[in-house]
């Protein structure tokens, strides 16, 4: 086994043992993790970077994240919304369970199939899928319940 490998084992052993060990995180994790798209280490990042998911509004933790939509406007000119801010950690760890999420979460599959073919760009529509997972965390979290798919 390489060095590499051996630190990255501990540092994920360590990383897991801090969050066992903090009772209100530890619950939280499963939630997380009941959400098609979220892993162990994505809930990780997500416990670590924003201890404060599930106690926000929905805009809150958008904002926090770094994924709620700024506007460039002044007067009559408009210009492009764009993503400013935020945890940047945060939103680095949201963008591989966004892909995941695309192609296995049904409900989510539908929005960003919907956005590509209204002939939105990839990026903007798995932006839109982000904001949704840590949306959708939040509210989970908040009301202390796991991932359900719903009957179609």
């Amino acid at each position: 086994m390489t060095l590499i490998v051996r630190q990255l084992r501990e540092i994920e052993a360590e990383i897991n043992a801090c969050i066992a060990q903090d009772n209100p995180t530890a619950h939280k994790r499963p939630i997380l993790t009941s959400i098609p798209g979220i892993g162990a280490v994505t809930a990780a990042a997500i416990l670590i970077e924003c201890p404060e998911v599930g106690t926000m509004t929905g805009k809150q933790i958008a904002s926090l994240s770094g994924l709620a939509p700024m506007t460039r406007e002044s007067g009559k000119w408009r210009g492009q919304a764009y993503l400013q801010g935020g945890r940047k950690q945060l939103r680095d760890a949201l963008y591989m369970p966004a892909l995941v999420a695309a192609r296995f979460n049904p409900e989510l599959k539908r929005k960003y199939q919907a956005m590509i073919t209204a002939g939105k760009p990839p990026k903007v529509a798995l932006t839109t899928l982000m904001r949704k997972l840590i949306k959708l965390a939040n509210t989970l979290i908040r009301n202390d319940r796991k991932w359900e798919r719903k009957a179609a």
